[in-house]
């Protein structure tokens, strides 16, 4: 399976648009594992309104609360397990979307990071592209290398800011593969151009 595990250095970091933005440019599946805070509406209604052809996959868990996964879970009465996650079968690419950063808890021992080793796909890692972002940045880098983790890239998001993009570059030694401008929401991102990186290959 060719394919991308989309994670963030943080909530709210863009990594919805960018994974809409992969899924257009691609003409990849989509698929979104754990999904919290149902009644704010699903990450996949962004991805189907940037590409409404894509084949989006169900969540493996819907989950009321706005919260961390392992949070949200309790509240509800469920219990999450690695086990439970499984690729869905496609012959297209395929873009996961994680629920917040590399380290939010999916229950009480496992991390969305351990996740990400279960399903066996390179990570894309989403940052903003402003202050702190270096910081923030190298942290989510080194706790996803420490795994073991393939990390295809870095795609920033907000402003471009070319010191900030040179420096987590040279200081991770990943690249930083696509730059995502502040659009204002799907009805922008359907007028941006498409990226045209791939990390097919990636072993």
């Amino acid at each position: 399976m060719t394919g991308v595990f989309v994670t963030g250095t943080d909530t709210g970091i863009g990594k919805t648009l960018v994974s809409a933005w992969l899924v257009r440019s691609w003409q990849a599946d989509y698929w979104k594992p754990v999904q919290s805070g149902i009644a704010d509406g699903l990450d996949a209604d962004v991805v189907r309104a940037v590409a409404p052809d894509a084949v989006v996959h169900p969540s493996a868990f819907l989950l009321n609360a706005p919260l961390s996964p392992h949070r949200a879970a309790s509240l509800d009465g469920v219990a999450i397990a690695l086990g439970d996650f499984h690729l869905p079968r496609t012959s297209r690419p395929l873009v996961v979307e994680g629920a917040g950063g590399v380290l939010v808890p999916l229950n009480d021992r496992h991390f969305m990071a351990d996740l990400m080793v279960h399903l066996g796909l390179p990570v894309v890692l989403v940052a903003r592209s402003g202050l702190g972002t270096i910081n923030h940045s190298l942290l989510s880098l080194e706790a996803l290398q420490r795994r073991g983790v393939t990390v295809a890239g870095v795609v920033m998001s907000g402003p471009p800011n070319d010191d900030n993009r040179q420096a987590v570059e040279h200081f991770s030694g990943v690249p930083v593969v696509g730059q995502l401008p502040q659009l204002g929401g799907p009805e922008g991102l359907t007028r941006h151009p498409p990226l045209a990186w791939r990390p097919w290959g990636i072993s």
